[in-house]
């Protein structure tokens, strides 16, 4: 987990941002200065290794940075990722039963196209 996304064939901008949160947060430099590597190392190789496919860096790498910070315990980072997806999952449920057959929804984001995440803590 953490690298590939279906839609994402760039860089997730949400791991983008996710990782200005971490950056930002106090007692996160060691830390993160791992995951950078390890970041760096897993898509080098994923580009030796799969030359011909688009890997990258997805949100739930960051997302496991940001909760580490906040002191959340490693073992409640996949609830937490499930729970952060309930809405989205039963609003697609509602739209599937509505049309009363299998559908593949699309969600359009409307908000406002850019803004600044506030570096945290430093």
């Amino acid at each position: 987990m953490g690298f590939g996304h279906r839609v994402y064939r760039a860089y997730d901008p949400r791991a983008a941002a996710l990782r200005k949160v971490a950056e930002g947060m106090s007692d996160m430099a060691a830390w993160l200065d791992v995951a950078v590597k390890v970041e760096d190392v897993v898509l080098r190789v994923f580009g030796e290794l799969k030359p011909d496919r688009v890997i990258k860096t997805n949100v739930e790498y960051y997302a496991a940075a940001v909760l580490q910070g906040v002191g959340l315990p490693p073992d409640l980072f996949p609830p937490t990722f499930a729970l952060a997806r309930m809405a989205g999952w039963g609003a697609h449920a509602i739209e599937q039963a509505s049309a009363d057959k299998l559908i593949r929804p699309d969600a359009r984001y409307v908000g406002p196209a850019e803004m600044d995440v506030p570096a945290l803590g430093r």
